[in-house]
């Protein structure tokens, strides 16, 4: 039970809560860092379980009940956040149609779990890049809530769009190494390398537009392949 991969991943849903209870007093940055430390742990549970040899359907399990928490709640309370202007007080139509990303997410996760054609890539995008776009919405939104981009009506469409794509059969390369080669990870290093340029020259927006390419990317690669 207490194995270290599962130890790991109890770090990921200790964090994911953490983030909830920041964005609740509307602290920003603490919620960006609880994900940043969501994020580690999710990766490092399926590293520590690959070194340790330490599979198990226990842990298979818990790694979704985490995910769900900081990847599921967790965006669609980002979400609601927006839609109501930051107000925690009342709740309105579009705030809790905010939630729908919270149950695609729900529905990603279960399907998942059952699909075994996703042990090297994804098909549809992985709840995990889901939550990094709204949250570097999340970031845009601190500085320029005006934008017209967080209309309620914006804001539910990239909802929308964000739930179809977590549920689809769009395939999407996978950041998990085989190895430290070049060959066979290009496009995983030529990704990172990019996304550090974003975070470089577009500070705030650089979450969005990174999320934003690899899913276009994705996208177009699969159009061509038809």
């Amino acid at each position: 039970m207490f194995r270290i991969p599962n130890i790991i991943t109890l770090v990921n849903l200790f964090s994911g809560c953490l983030a909830l209870l920041f964005l609740f007093q509307k602290d920003l940055t603490a919620v960006l860092f609880c994900l940043g430390v969501c994020l580690l742990a999710d990766f490092l549970d399926g590293f520590a379980a690959r070194l340790l040899k330490s599979y198990s359907e226990m842990g298979k399990e818990l790694d979704s009940l985490a995910d769900m928490v900081s990847f599921g709640l967790l965006p669609g309370f980002m979400m609601f956040y927006m839609l109501q202007g930051g107000d925690f007080s009342t709740i309105t139509l579009p705030g809790a149609a905010g939630f729908i990303v919270t149950l695609f997410a729900a529905l990603r996760l279960a399907k998942f779990n059952i699909d075994t054609r996703q042990s090297d890539s994804f098909l549809g995008m992985p709840t995990p890049s889901a939550t990094l776009f709204i949250a570097g919405l999340l970031l845009i939104y601190r500085s320029h809530p005006e934008s017209i981009l967080f209309m309620w009506q914006s804001l539910l469409a990239i909802g929308l769009a964000i739930s179809i794509l977590m549920v689809s059969d769009l395939p999407m390369f996978s950041l998990k190494f085989k190895g430290y080669s070049w060959k066979g990870n290009e496009i995983r290093y030529i990704f990172l390398i990019f996304a550090l340029a974003m975070f470089l020259l577009l500070k705030d927006y650089s979450l969005s537009v990174v999320i934003a390419a690899y899913t276009v990317y994705s996208l177009v690669k699969y159009l061509l392949k038809k």
